[in-house]
């Protein structure tokens, strides 16, 4: 694979620590979430994960449009990405993911196989395949 970017980020403290990377853009500290046992006062890894994916599948259903001919406006697709922690069966954690799709100006069968091809396509979907069962649905508007 030819890398075309790479991110480097240091955690400190797992998740009650602080996470930044390489050029300092990202600066965050994390905590557990309530549902963990935490205060839920700072970020947690799953918001940063539902926040990556969702920005990352966005950006793969304009590409997939685009590639069709059918070019959307970044305002036109909304993806709204939901990720869970929850027990495996042996004894240590797994995520499971959705991604609500909406998108503005086409119809519902043009709008689900572009997000069925940017499921493809997305790195994150790539990366989770076979490892985390990804729910989709997807609405036009």
């Amino acid at each position: 694979m030819a890398t075309l970017y790479t991110a480097k980020v240091k955690a400190v403290g797992g998740r009650h620590g602080a996470i930044r990377s390489e050029d300092g853009l990202l600066d965050v500290r994390l905590a557990l979430p309530k549902g963990l046992g935490g205060k839920e006062d700072a970020t947690n890894p799953e918001q940063l994960f539902a926040g990556g994916y969702a920005a990352c599948f966005e950006n793969a259903v304009l590409h997939v449009a685009r590639r069709k001919g059918s070019p959307l406006a970044d305002e036109a697709v909304e993806v709204v990405a939901t990720v869970g922690i929850g027990p495996n069966a042996t004894g240590g954690f797994e995520l499971s993911a959705a991604l609500d799709v909406v998108i503005a100006g086409i119809g519902l069968a043009a709008a689900e196989d572009i997000v069925a091809e940017a499921h493809a396509v997305c790195p994150y979907s790539n990366a989770v395949r076979g490892n985390i069962d990804v729910a989709i649905t997807v609405a036009v508007r």
